[in-house]
């Protein structure tokens, strides 16, 4: 980004170019692109922006930042999470969070247990947040008035993206929608919109003075069952006790039916599905898309599994 569309995106923020002493393009995104501000005042905050129009990408990855703008504003006094400062379909202008990435500075065994008591403790807060509708709030995808509806809109929209690039998936698309189609009627059982971050792995929890300083990179949440979370929060792992009880600590229940089980194996369908479709947009080659293969496949069979009985 040059100077000058710099100075553009932070006047449209609302902030003066001349207050800006430092910027840094930061790192870790795979759709948006971020910069790192430090002001005259010694404010730190984030600009984050998405790509251009053209930029290739999965249907429901339109308005990211409308989803991210509402993440933070129905968290915030629930859970640490950025404030917003400004935002728009063109920019989101937020505070910093202390903290290093729980992914990039792993907690030490000893820490480990505590923390994920502590992270599941923020989870069930943020579960008790109960949105307008269901969905995604961007309205890049169609919400239905009832979960059904509006999760099966969701998995079939990333499997009309996995069929437009030629996503890896183990099976044919039609063949998870045919599993998926039986194993609906478990999504009734869910009748209110509970604030779903859906991207919480380890690389989104920040980590400060032995605690959870942060909950960040909101852009994928949606209004929908909590039980959704857990799919980002165990991603590619079994469910901990440990996060379980700190759930339970405030309230948070998870009582694992047959039809919770089988909500659960959708939830980590969608979210595989979408880790290989992705594949296609982002332009992944080489020794990523061969991690991606032979990582994310296991666990994609293993949930159709669940759901084929």
């Amino acid at each position: 980004m040059t100077a000058d569309t710099l100075a553009g995106e932070l006047s449209t923020a609302g902030l003066d170019p001349a207050e800006v002493l430092a910027r840094e393009r930061l790192t870790g995104g795979t759709y948006n692109t971020l910069h790192r501000l430090v002001l005259r005042d010694g404010r730190r905050l984030v600009l984050k922006l998405p790509p251009p129009v053209d930029t290739p990408g999965l249907a429901y990855e339109r308005a990211l930042l409308v989803g991210e703008t509402a993440f933070y504003r129905a968290a915030a006094g629930t859970a640490p999470v950025p404030e917003v400062v400004s935002w728009s379909e063109d920019h989101l202008l937020m505070t910093e969070c202390p903290g290093t990435s729980w992914h990039e500075t792993p907690p030490s065994e000893g820490e480990r247990a505590g923390l994920r008591r502590e992270l599941g403790a923020l989870v069930g807060r943020l579960h008790a947040v109960h949105g307008p509708g269901f969905g995604y709030p961007g309205g890049a995808l169609p919400p239905s008035a009832d979960w059904r509806g509006t999760f099966t809109t969701m998995l079939d929209a990333v499997l009309t993206d996995a069929e437009r690039y030629a996503a890896p998936l183990p099976v044919p698309p039609d063949r998870i929608r045919e599993l998926a189609a039986g194993a609906a009627p478990a999504l009734d059982e869910v009748r209110a919109p509970a604030l779903v971050h859906f991207d919480l792995w380890a690389g989104n929890v920040l980590l400060a003075d032995g605690r959870v300083s942060a909950l960040i990179d909101g852009e994928r949440m949606f209004w929908g069952d909590p039980l959704a979370d857990f799919a980002s929060l165990c991603l590619l792992a079994p469910l901990d006790r440990d996060l379980l009880d700190g759930y339970a600590s405030v309230g948070g229940t998870v009582d694992f039916t047959p039809a919770a089980r089988v909500r659960m194996a959708l939830y980590r369908a969608y979210l595989h599905v979408i880790m290989l479709a992705e594949c296609g947009p982002r332009g992944y080659v080489g020794d990523e898309l061969a991690w991606r293969v032979r990582t994310v496949t296991p666990h994609l069979r293993d949930a159709l599994g669940e759901l084929a009985g």
